[in-house]
């Protein structure tokens, strides 16, 4: 009987963790039109319990997922932004990404073929739920979208800053939740680039 009780009570505080989010960050760029933030174990609750009624967005570039690790738990990849090879970024020691011109429209199209509206929510994730988790959201818009949710701590997490080993991303995101990932990915829900 205690197993009974246990196994409904789940549920019932998952869903109450999901009602109430995560905090809404205090920093303006990581805050979304809607409000709605989840942290990553949120996320995954949510979508455990509300399964094909929600669509679960990596906006990760593909091939940072390659390297960083992958959930299968995500319905799609979307990349909100995109490595330019032939663009070298000055500010920084790598190259350029910019903005996908098909981000909104590649959202759209998820939707639709999970058989969602625009009334269904929508979860995206990055990696550390700050550079690329707002401005997504932020992307969409205006267009229509009536819940997106930004995974406030991503895949990774933030980086830690009193780790010995240095500036390493080992505290908060999927990654260190203890959620399900790896290095295997699936080739029909991440993004291909056309051929040219």
């Amino acid at each position: 009987m205690k197993t009974f009780l246990l196994a409904t009570a789940l549920p019932i505080t998952l869903g109450s963790a999901i009602a109430l989010g995560a905090p809404e960050p205090s920093d303006p760029e990581k805050q979304t039109p809607w409000g709605l933030y989840l942290t990553a174990a949120e996320a995954a609750a949510m979508k455990r319990e509300q399964g094909n009624g929600v669509l679960f967005v990596d906006v990760r570039e593909p091939v940072e997922i390659m390297f960083t690790g992958y959930t299968d738990m995500i319905d799609v990849n979307v990349p909100y932004l995109l490595v330019n090879p032939a663009k070298w970024n000055p500010k920084k020691p790598v190259l350029m990404m910019e903005k996908n011109p098909d981000f909104a429209a590649g959202i759209e199209r998820a939707l639709k073929a999970n058989g969602l509206e625009k009334t269904a929510p929508i979860i995206l994730m990055c990696r550390s739920g700050g550079t690329r988790g707002a401005p997504s959201a932020k992307a969409l818009d205006g267009m229509g979208f009536e819940k997106v949710y930004v995974v406030v701590d991503g895949f990774e997490g933030p980086t830690s800053k009193n780790n010995p080993k240095g500036p390493w991303r080992s505290v908060k995101g999927w990654k260190n939740a203890g959620l399900p990932w790896s290095y295997k990915l699936n080739r029909k829900k991440l993004y291909l680039r056309p051929e040219r």
